[in-house]
């Protein structure tokens, strides 16, 4: 092999940096083709969206709440069975934060008319069903750590 002189060097790396530049120029091109129809986009949504008066909040909060489904059943029917155990732990942990808040939907105060029974209905079901989720759950993690144990004789 030969030698490279200095200036050979510095010659490529001038080329290598004037390449680095013409493709970071082409990818801010591109940044601003993409921000611009994204722009286009969101106009015409606004423009939709005032047509036919918005979306209630309602069929808002109800689609992120079927998304929700779908996705956490393909989350949990992806995991391995090894990963079961923290699996259910996490689970319980998310239901002790679903606990605090039902306790706080249970303790609304009467003052604010007739969304507060519904805050205390709504929170009493949330604080049976989390409370049967957290027990079940223990209940399952006992007994599949119970499998690990060693049998004794």
């Amino acid at each position: 092999m030969s030698e490279m002189t200095q200036a050979e060097a510095l010659e490529r790396a001038r080329a290598a940096v004037q390449a680095a530049g013409d493709a970071a120029e082409g990818a801010r091109q591109a940044s601003d083709t993409a921000l611009g129809y994204l722009d286009q986009v969101a106009g015409v949504a606004l423009q939709a969206g005032e047509a036919v008066g918005g979306v209630a909040p309602f069929v808002y909060l109800f689609s992120v709440f079927v998304m929700a489904i779908f996705v956490g059943y393909y989350v949990v029917w992806s995991v391995t069975p090894a990963l079961h155990t923290p699996l259910m732990a996490v689970t319980n942990a998310i239901s002790s934060v679903i606990i605090v808040g039902a306790l706080l939907a249970v303790g609304v105060s009467l003052t604010s008319g007739d969304g507060a029974i519904w805050a205390k209905v709504f929170g009493f079901i949330a604080l049976v069903l989390a409370s049967v989720n957290i027990f079940g759950g223990f209940m399952v993690t006992s007994r599949m750590l119970a499998m690990y144990k060693k049998k004794q004789r």
